[in-house]
Formats: C-alpha cells, structure tokens, sequence
C-alpha cells in the first residue's frame, strides 16, 4: 500500500501550479486534509492530463536565466523585512523597532494614501519561498520564519483590544501611537466638567507632520468641539472651540511648527474672555474675545486625545506624556514650571478635573489621578476585526466600504482583496518551502473570515463590488482558494472561492464573445487562471471553456511582439496593436499572468500554441523586464515597457514597490517552473522550453540534464541520468522553426518530420548516459502590426530584436533585399562581433529585448521596400503596395519557404500576374521583376 501523502505534501503538489493552499482550524482540519485531497497520489487535480515539478526538482544551469535570477536572490538575501512588516504591526498598534516602511504603494504617504500596503509583503514571501525551495540556501528559510512569526504576532494583536506601547517619555513613560494604528485615548464624557475656565496641558512627541491631527478633540460632531491640533493648513499648532461649527471657530494659533521626535509641550487657557496658547512656556498666541467655555459647551460625547471629530482628519502619530485639565487658567509662572518636572511635582500639583500620567506599560486603560475616576481607554478608530481570522496592513474599512460602493475611488478603496490574495498566497507558499504551521493556520484564518464576509451579502452585491474597477479587483485569489479547499476539503473554502464569480464575464467568455474592449486588463487575467482552478474543484464546463476563450481574445488579438498585452493598463479593441502603442504599453503584471494561466491551461490541454506563447513572453518581455545590474534597495523591475520609438526603460517606477515588482520579484525566482512537465500517469516527459538546467524525475528515479546557452545557441542536448525508465519524450518544436528542426538520439537520427507548432515525440525505454541532440535552426522574421502591417517588429528565433537608437521616430528598414529560399531574413542583418544576437541593420545595431539596459529601443519600425529586389539584384521597379499597406514583395515572400530556385521563380510570376491584372503594376515592371527573380542567386 502507498504510503498517504501528508499535508505538506499535498499542499506542494498544490502550488506546482503556482498556486497556494492553506488550512485551518489545525486539530480538525489535519485529521481531513489527506482523504479530501485531490484524489491520485500524485496530490493534483484529477483533471489535470500533464503535472508539472516542483521548483526543487529543477535547478537551473549557467545562462542568461541564473545570472538574472542571482540578482534578485542576492536582492532577496539583503532587503530588511522589518521595513516591509512595518506597516502590519503598526496597524496592529505593535512596535515597529524604528523600521521604516518601504514607501510608494507600501507606505502610508505613497499613491492613494498607501490603500494598497501589505500586497508587497505577500510578494515578497512568494519571492522567498521561491528561492528556497530552488537553493535550500537557509538565509532564505530565515527571513520566511522571521516574517511569518511577525505576522503571527499581529493577528494576534489585532484579535485583542489596544495595548499600550509604552516608550520613554519626558520625565518617566509615554504612550506611543504609531502611525497607522489608528489608535486615540478616549476619555469619560465628564472629563472637561462644563468648568467655565480651564487650562489644558500636555506633553507630545509628534513623529509626523500631517495637517489637523488632533492633540485633542472635544466634542459632539463637527459643530459643537473644542479641540488642539498640532498643525493647522500653514503647519502650526492651532486651538479653537466653536458651538457652532467651523465658521464659528474662536481660536489661537502658533507661529512655528512642533519639531518632529522632539517633545514639545503645549497648554491652552481659558478665564474671563481670553484664551492664551503656550508652546514650550512661552505664550505664542493670545484672542482676547474667546467668550466660549467648556461650560458653554455642555457634555460632549466625543472627549478624544489623538482623534478629531472630523472623520477626514489623520489621527495623530507620536507619544503622549502628562495629559492634565485644571478648572481654572494657570498663569504663566505656572506654565513655566511645568517645563521641568511632572504636574504632581510642581506647584499647579495634579489636573483637578483628569490627569494622566501615562506610566502605563501594560493593558488598554491610562488610571486618572484628578481623584475623580476617569479611566480612560485606548481604542481604535475602526473598532475590532469583524472576525478572528482578519489579517491586514490596514484597517477592515476598506473592506466594509465596498460592500456598498457603486463607483471606483481608490483614495478610498484600493482593491482590498487583491491585497488579501498576495498575503494569503505569500503565507501559503511559505508554508510549502518550509513547513511552518503558523504560516498555513494563518492562511486559512484569512480564508474563515472572507468567507464570513461575503457569505452573507446578496448576490446581486457580490456581482456589483467585482465589476468595479480597481476597488473591486481581487487578483488570483480563487486560484489560491481552490488550492486551500483541495486540502481541506471544507465546504465553506468552496463555497468561498464561488463567492468571486464575475457572471457577465464567465458567461461571455464562455459563449465566446469578446467583451475585453475597455477592461482593465490585470484585473481580469488572474480571473480566469483561478475559474480554471475551480472548474477543477467542481467540474463546471463553464469555467473552463471561459478561460480557454479568452485566452484566444488575448493572443494575439490584443498581443504585443514581446508577449505583453494592454495600454495604459486596458484593453481596446481587438487587432488594434499599432494604434495602441504608448509610453504605457505592456503592463508588466500582465505577462506575468498570462504565463500563468497558460501554463495552467496546458494541464487541461496540451495544446502547443500555450507554450508557444511561454517563450516568447518568458524570453522578452519577462527577461526584459529586470534590469541588468545589483541594486540591495530595489528590485530593478519595469512597471510598463513603452513601445514608442525611443523608449527606455523605467527600472524605479512611480513610488516604488508597485504591483509590476512583486510580481517581477517572482517571476525571476522561479524561471525553471515550466521548463518540464510530465504526463500525469507517467508515460510522457514534455521538454517545453531549452533552458539549461537539471531535472529530477523522482517517480522514475530519473535525471535529465539539459546543457545549452540557448538562446545564444541553436539547439540544446539532453544527457540522461539515473534508472533505466521507459517513457515518450515531447520535445517541442516551435512555431516558428519552420527549417531545419532535427532530433538524434546517441549520435543517430530520429525518422519524422517534425510540425511547427507541435511536439516531437521520441518513444524508447531511457538509460543512463543516453544523450539526446535536438537543432532548432533560427530564422530571422518579422510580424506585422494586425492593423498595420507596414509596422512590424524583427525576431530572430524566438528572440525579438530592438534597434537602439534615440530617434523618436519609426526607423525605417529593409530586409527582402538578401532574404533566403526560406524566408530568413538573416542574411540581412550583420552580427556584431563579440556580442551574441548582436546585429546591425542601415548602421544601427539591434539587441535582444531580454537585455535590461537603458538604451533607448525601437520595438517597433516601419517597414520600408521602396524597389523590388531579389538575391541582391534591383529590378528598377518600384515595390506596389495595396490599399491595407501590403507589398508585392510581401506576397511574394509569403510563399516562403520554397524548395529551390524555381519555385520562387514561380511564385514571383503568380503574384506579378495578380497585381498585373487587378491593375497594381504594369506588365513590363512585371516582367522586370520576373526577370531579376530569375538571374538572381540565393542563400538557403
């Protein structure tokens, strides 16, 4: 009898589709997880036909694929995660070790207010966990450990009410609010006693320089208040008290701002019609005509230190020390005194009416010394997690928000469950490189409370939020769900992943109709990876057959050469490609997802076109996508890759620490994942992409090492290793290896006639020391622009190729000039010594995308055939052209490629026959061009 997969296990077999699984409720939920697993021993979806490997059963050999994964690894091993924990333990009112957060979208003073921070963190864990399971290098099994545990910490700070964080203070111990744990001091309403004359005084360390946060707030709404904030619109501390509103406002105002990390005190009093503002004893402001009084306001409900009764305001960020309210105006001699020691020491003795101290270092509550009781408390301005499992870098507001938004705002919403996807899949695949069960119960905490979110709004609510753009975005969450619930087996997991339907979509993806036009493109890739993931849990069609189609709308009907896909994030119409190109072409994100959901499509089907599509992503626009040189701060990746002329590349983009970097972090971490997969009952080995690198087929006791510096080599060898085993290898041949594709096997030839846009399929029983030779000859070619094919983009093998030029112009090139029998337009092109896939063309050199520099590229030229040339001979003739831009040349060439001579000859004579008779070309420039086709010598 096999022995029963465990959890881990499973849970790996799980992610090898780049997806993550979690559990919950440890106890009861590892007695499930093995017999509600997927149901072969292999731990996969029983409708998956191919399975690819673990990261840790390939490892990458020498090429231009380690040398930009050794990068990131070395970015990896140095960033400080507590910069990138920052942001969750202040949320969780926790200390934060002096760590600053990462800033742009990861920091509160990034794009929209930071609504999307805690995102990066979950990259940043898929990161590790990826390079950890490819090295086994413990550094990284470290910063995993280190980061899970902090996030432990959090969720269960958040579970509980507010804790004081105390810190040095003036004189002894303070209370520290740290910025973004939007923690206030809520004081009893009898705090300020109605008294006719007071003065207020406290000390404060302020860490941040935010307008309007409130030292104090007291009040009952935004018309009657009396309140001190520590900078006003000019930056300087103000206090105003108003029974009527902000037009009514009677106030003092400062003349300097507070130091940031300096204490500062500040007192205000109030007696016989004046008020009188203090900053470090020192009066700086004096109304003369303040005739409001706490006891003009009555009893407030609202008595607050750090909060503002205007829900805009920030919330303050700093430390409080000797918080005191006297029923009378001290004088200045007073004020002056308190500047050097506690109110209990000076003269003024303790506030009558409350003081505080803040000697607390433990609980929720600050004791009142006035003698008269009023414990205050330490609260949140969002109140408490609606559930146990909630894990965030931010409040649930944003979350509640949406559930009954109608339009986009991302100041206010920010895709909220997009976020909740990348910390659910970091944490996930921290607990598949390394076991932690804090990281999986974690996880499936996360999955428990969405599930009691939305499980009890209408279905009509669901269909609303997910159709928002940006707010409602939710990433691959249903893929990462799907994969819990293939652990688990619990119900509400399912039912969970179901809840993120978007049915106007599925539907038309599924009958086939093509509503991309105006979409956000990477909000709506990652969908359709995950709805495959639950047509494998449910076994509904339509799932399946949505995704399939659209696949089929993107590639290549809204495809770029380089495999990226959108413009300014969105889609346009379809075959529209050069009347998209922009500054903003080709989210990197995008690629990132279509890889996903191709490889995940080609478990269901092996259909050749997805992995076509593999490489030419994978090899460009990936590649291209991280820059070539270290940087210990930065992960050096492109947000958008412009196609204009010109171009270059942005490896900082906006703010920094943006979706395209997370998910550029990945990618380069795990370049191997789909170099192999095998067939699920073991009878097939599928070699998709020539990469060199090692395999470990376990299952058959088995090593296939791939030895190649594709793609500066035409070809790859494989040399087996290990026991003798009996399976077919799938050797890909690709779409565009139109000539010359040749498999030996021990030095001798393998019979067939290999497809592009297939696999080669070579059957024996496989031995140690058997070496396989596959020759994947390079064409150099072109493809057109769908709606223009005057605008084309130059590929040489699977390789696309840019001119580096700083013209903000379309270059123009010609290249049928010395074109081969079978179409290669190499002979066109002049290698550049010394620097492989270098070539120069017109005296400007091209280069490999996939080269991350800064040179100004041109991913794009226009095509420029002004004569009708054959075999380096000009007929005199001036090259025609079609309506739609077409060239006669073009039509010519289309034939290719062509057995001998001759049958280029004839194909010459039939299209100059064609144009002869539609009236494009006269018959003596015909017979020209014949001619010169005809005397005309030919490279293969």
């Amino acid at each position: 009898m096999a022995r029963p997969l465990s959890r881990r296990s499973l849970l790996k077999a799980a992610s090898l589709a780049a997806a993550v699984p979690a559990l919950s409720e440890a106890a009861t939920v590892r007695a499930v997880a093995a017999p509600a697993a997927a149901t072969a021993a292999a731990g996969i979806p029983a409708s998956w036909t191919v399975r690819p490997f673990g990261l840790e059963d390939v490892s990458l050999g020498r090429g231009v694929f380690a040398d930009k994964r050794q990068l990131m690894l070395d970015h990896a091993r140095g960033y400080d995660v507590n910069r990138l924990l920052q942001v969750f333990r202040a949320n969780a009112g926790l200390a934060t070790g002096g760590a600053v957060a990462p800033g742009g979208w990861e920091g509160l003073d990034g794009e929209a207010n930071g609504n999307l921070r805690g995102h990066y963190t979950g990259h940043f864990l898929t990161m590790l966990a990826q390079a950890y399971r490819s090295t086994k290098e413990q550094v990284f099994a470290d910063r995993i450990g280190t980061m899970v545990g902090a996030l432990a910490e959090v969720r269960t700070a958040l579970r509980r009410e507010p804790a004081v964080l105390s810190v040095a203070g003036k004189f002894g111990t303070a209370a520290d609010q740290v910025r973004g744990s939007y923690q206030y001091v809520d004081l009893p309403a009898a705090a300020l006693g109605g008294t006719p004359a007071v003065t207020l005084s406290v000390w404060v360390r302020p860490t941040h320089d935010a307008g309007w946060t409130r030292v104090f707030d007291f009040g009952n709404d935004t018309t009657r208040y009396l309140y001190l904030a520590a900078r006003n619109q000019t930056g300087v501390p103000r206090f105003a008290v108003t029974t009527s509103g902000a037009g009514g406002e009677q106030g003092l105002d400062g003349t300097a701002p507070l130091p940031l990390n300096q204490w500062s005190h500040l007192a205000v009093t109030i007696a016989g019609g004046t008020g009188t503002l203090y900053v470090n004893g020192t009066a700086v402001a004096r109304n003369t005509a303040m005739s409001l009084t706490p006891a003009a306001l009555g009893t407030l409900k609202n008595n607050w230190l750090g909060r503002s009764n205007y829900s805009a305001d920030p919330v303050f960020a700093g430390a409080f020390e000797e918080f005191n309210v006297f029923s009378r105006a001290l004088t200045a001699a007073e004020i002056t005194e308190l500047q050097s020691r506690r109110a209990a020491d000076a003269s003024t003795g303790r506030g009558d009416l409350a003081s505080y101290a803040f000697d607390e270092t433990a609980g929720g509550t600050f004791a009142d010394a006035s003698g008269r009781g009023l414990t205050a408390t330490l609260r949140r301005t969002w109140g408490a997690p609606s559930h146990p499992g909630f894990l965030a870098a931010y409040p649930e507001t944003q979350f509640i928000d949406l559930e009954s938004r109608t339009s986009p705002d991302y100041t206010k919403v920010w895709a909220p469950y997009y976020t909740a996807h990348k910390i659910l899949k970091g944490l996930l695949d921290a607990y598949t490189a390394t076991d932690d069960d804090r990281a999986l119960d974690l996880a499936s905490g996360m999955c428990d409370w969405m599930h009691s979110r939305l499980s009890k709004l209408p279905e009509s609510t669901l269909q609303r939020m997910w159709g928002i753009f940006s707010s409602g975005e939710f990433g691959g969450i249903v893929e990462a769900i799907c994969d819990l619930h293939s652990i688990t087996g619990k119900a509400e997991h399912l039912a969970l992943a179901k809840l993120f339907d978007l049915d106007r979509l599925i539907d038309a993806c599924a009958a086939n109709t093509d509503v991309l036009d105006g979409l956000h493109a990477n909000q709506h890739i990652p969908i359709f990876t995950g709805y495959v993931r639950l047509h494998d849990e449910t076994g509904e069609e339509r799932y399946l057959t949505s995704a399939k189609n659209f696949w089929d709308m993107v590639v290549p009907h809204r495809m770029y050469g380089i495999g990226g896909t959108s413009t300014g994030e969105f889609w346009k119409a379809r075959d529209v490609i050069a009347g998209t190109l922009s500054a903003t072409t080709a989210e990197t994100c995008c690629a990132y997802n279509m890889l996903k959901l191709s490889r995940t499509l080609f478990f269901h089907a092996q259909d050749p076109k997805y992995m076509d599509y593999y490489e030419r992503a994978l090899y460009n626009q990936v590649l291209g996508s991280k820059q070539d040189k270290p940087d210990a701060e930065k992960p050096l990746v492109t947000y958008f890759i412009g196609l204009t002329p010109g171009h270059v590349r942005d490896y900082t983009p906006k703010q920094g620490t943006t979706c395209c970097e997370g998910t550029g972090m990945e990618s380069a971490t795990k370049y191997q994942d789909s170099v192999y997969f095998a067939k699920s009952d073991g009878s097939a080995l599928y070699v998709n992409l020539y990469s060199p690198s090692t395999l470990t087929w376990a299952e058959k006791g088995v090593t296939v090492t791939q030895t190649t510096g594709y793609p500066r080599e035409q070809g790859s060898t494989l040399t087996f290793g290990g026991s003798r085993a009996a399976f077919t290898l799938r050797l890909r041949v690709p779409s565009w290896a139109t000539a010359g594709f040749r498999v030996t096997v021990n030095g001798s030839a393998v019979p067939g006639a290999p497809t592009p846009g297939s696999y080669f399929a070579v059957s024996r029983t496989w031995r140690a020391g058997d070496t396989v030779r596959v020759s994947l000859p390079f064409r150099t070619r072109v493809e057109k622009a769908l709606d223009d094919p005057s605008l084309q983009t130059l590929f040489h093998g699977p390789v696309n190729l840019v001119a580096r030029s700083s013209a903000t112009e379309f270059l123009r090139a010609g290249l049928y000039r010395d074109a081969g029998l079978s179409g290669d337009l190499t002979a066109s092109l002049t290698p550049v010594p010394g620097k492989p896939l270098h070539f120069t063309l017109d005296g400007t050199e091209w280069a490999p995308f996939a080269e991350g520099t800064e040179d100004p590229t041109h991913a794009y030229f226009r095509r420029a055939e002004p004569k009708v040339v054959f075999g380096g001979r000009d007929s005199g003739v001036a090259n025609p052209a079609k309506a739609d831009g077409t060239t006669l040349l073009d039509e010519v060439w289309a034939g290719a490629p062509f057995r001998n001579k001759g049958a280029l000859v004839a194909r010459v004579r039939f299209t100059v026959d064609a144009w002869v008779t539609a009236g494009l070309l006269s018959r003596a420039d015909g017979d020209k061009a014949v001619s010169t086709a005809g005397a005309a010598s030919y490279e293969p």
